[in-house]
């Protein structure tokens, strides 16, 4: 029974790993606008911190602008400044009622660099995954030590662990893939 609590824990584990992976790449900027770039940032309003999209409506009507339409106008300079102030690199400019996020086109040395980002993500969501089965298969080898289960089982597990890790670092790798087919277009 606790192979079975090993195995779903570590397909879990992975399973997030994965899904954190996709949410980072989510919010890195491509050549064109894309209303997840401002999901990282988040404004200090009614006393506490929350997200642009819990503020408001967040569209993106041509390919290089993005616009956020804010249920309460008057949060519309606090969420400017909190564009303005957040790592996108990004100049919001307000109408007095509806922010426009003017997304130009990405350099080709960006590109680079954002790739190369994307890369280090990978590789930190990678190592996530492959500390996930180490940590499963301690645990399979403790459970074989306290005579919980046989050798032959946890020798099995073991070999069902590495291939559950391998699909994992798969799918990181195709998420990798298109997220840099996508940077790169022009």
């Amino acid at each position: 029974m606790p192979h079975k609590v090993t195995m779903e824990d570590a397909r879990r584990k992975m399973d997030s790993s994965v899904e954190a992976y996709k949410a980072e790449l989510a919010g890195l900027r491509t050549g064109r606008a894309n209303a997840g770039m401002l999901d990282t940032v988040e404004v200090e309003v009614y006393g506490s911190k929350m997200k642009i999209n819990q503020l408001g409506n967040v569209t993106v009507p041509d390919p290089h602008i993005i616009a956020v339409d804010l249920w309460d106008k008057s949060q519309i300079n606090t969420v400017e400044k909190a564009l303005r102030a957040s790592q996108l690199n990004i100049n919001p400019s307000n109408d007095g009622r509806l922010i426009r996020i003017p997304v130009p086109p990405l350099t080709e040395d960006r590109r680079r660099d954002l790739v190369k980002f994307a890369a280090k993500l990978a590789e930190e969501a990678r190592v996530a995954v492959r500390n996930i089965r180490r940590h499963a298969v301690e645990a399979i080898k403790q459970h074989q030590k306290d005579g919980e289960i046989p050798e032959d089982d946890a020798r099995r597990l073991t070999d069902e662990i590495q291939k559950l890790t391998d699909r994992h670092i798969e799918a990181i790798d195709a998420v990798f893939k298109t997220k840099e087919a996508d940077i790169m277009e022009v």
